[in-house]
C-alpha cells in the first residue's frame, strides 16, 4: 500500500529545509526557541496547532484537557501550515499536535492510496517516524474538497469532480498558497481528470470565510473548504463527490512524541472519542458566526462533556 522508507526519505527533506528556515528566521524570533533547559521546561508538554482556527479549537481543547488533569502545557499555536510545523513535530519541539490522517499521510508516502478511515488510519502509524506515536483517531473528521457555488454547479450539472469538465469556462482555483503543490491541487485536477484550470489565487484563510467570499463573488469558481465548515449549512456552496478517492479520510487524530506518557495519553483519547463531526461542525461555527475565542469554545465543551 505504501513504502515507508520513500516517504521517510521525503520527510527528512522536509526536515533539512525546515532547518534552513528555522535558522533564517532566528533574527526575528522563533515560536519554538529552546529557551532555558529547567527540569519545569523539560516537564512541560508543547501543545501545537496549524494557522487554522478550527485546529486551533482542538489543540486548545488537548491543552485545557491534559492542564486539567494535572499537566504544565505550553501552547504554540499558529505555527503554519504543515510544510511549516512538520519539522518541528519530528524533531521533537512539539509533543502534541491535532492531526488529520489521510492528509499527513499522503506528506509521510507519496506512495500511499485511499482507502478506509481505519485503513488510512493504519497506514499513518506505520508512515510514523520513529519517536512519533498517533494516538486513537477521532470520529471528527476534516477533510479537504472541491467545492463551488450551487448556482456555478446547477448552471453546468457539477455532482462530482470529474464532472467539472462540463464547465465552458475558464475556472481560477482558491485556497492556501500550499494548495497549489498539494497532491489533490490543480495539477492533480489536469492529470487525473483532464480538467485544466485558468490559473490559482491564494486565499490565506483556511477555507474560511475570505475563501467563500471569493467564490460568492466570482473571484474564483473552485475552493478548497473543508468538511467542517460551517459555510456548508447555508446551503449555497457545493462539495464536489469524490468517487475516486482523490482526497483521504481525515479523522482528527493526536500525534504525539515521546514525552506523552500513558497518562496523557488515556486524557488525550477521552478527548478524542467525545469528538465527533457533528460536534466539530458545531464548534466551528461558534468560532466563524459566534466569533467566540478558542479558549472559550474549549472550555465550554469540555464542562459540557464532562471532560474538565
Amino acid at each position: 500500500m505504501f513504502t515507508a522508507n520513500r516517504g521517510r526519505l521525503a520527510l527528512i527533506g522536509a526536515v533539512a529545509v525546515g532547518a534552513v528556515v528555522a535558522l533564517a528566521g532566528c533574527a526575528s524570533g522563533d515560536p519554538l526557541g529552546s529557551g532555558s533547559s529547567s527540569s519545569a521546561e523539560s516537564s512541560t508538554l508543547v501543545v501545537g496547532s496549524q494557522d487554522y482556527y478550527s485546529n486551533e479549537i482542538i489543540a486548545e481543547i488537548y491543552a485545557q484537557a491534559l492542564e486539567a488533569d494535572g499537566f504544565t502545557v505550553d501552547r504554540q499555536f499558529r505555527i503554519g501550515q504543515r510544510e511549516v510545523y512538520l519539522p518541528d513535530i519530528t524533531s521533537g519541539k512539539i509533543d502534541v499536535f491535532p492531526e488529520y490522517t489521510g492528509d499527513l499521510l499522503q506528506v509521510l508516502d507519496d506512495t500511499a492510496t485511499s482507502g478506509t478511515p481505519d485503513a488510512v488510519y493504519s497506514a499513518l502509524t506505520k508512515a510514523l517516524p520513529s519517536g512519533l506515536q498517533a494516538l486513537d483517531r477521532a470520529d471528527a473528521s476534516d477533510q479537504n474538497t472541491w467545492t463551488v457555488t450551487k448556482a456555478f454547479a446547477d448552471k453546468y450539472n457539477l455532482t462530482d469532480i470529474a464532472s467539472l469538465k462540463n464547465v465552458t469556462e475558464p475556472i481560477t482555483v482558491g485556497g492556501n498558497s500550499e494548495l497549489e503543490t498539494r497532491p489533490y491541487g490543480p495539477t492533480a485536477l489536469s492529470d487525473k481528470y483532464g480538467i485544466v484550470t485558468a490559473g490559482f489565487k491564494p486565499v490565506e484563510d483556511g477555507g474560511g470565510p475570505l475563501t467563500v467570499k471569493a467564490l460568492e463573488d466570482g473571484d474564483i469558481q473552485l475552493a478548497n473548504i473543508y468538511t467542517a465548515s460551517p459555510a456548508f449549512d447555508s446551503g449555497n456552496l457545493v462539495a464536489l463527490e469524490d468517487p475516486d478517492g482523490l482526497f483521504f479520510p481525515s479523522n482528527v487524530v493526536p500525534i504525539v512524541s515521546a514525552k506523552v506518557d500513558d497518562k496523557a495519553a488515556a486524557v488525550l483519547n477521552k478527548v478524542n472519542a467525545a469528538l465527533t463531526a457533528d460536534t466539530l461542525v458545531a464548534l466551528n461555527a461558534q468560532s466563524v458566526n459566534d466569533q467566540l475565542a478558542a479558549d472559550k469554545i474549549a472550555t465550554e465543551w469540555l464542562k459540557k462533556e464532562n471532560l474538565i
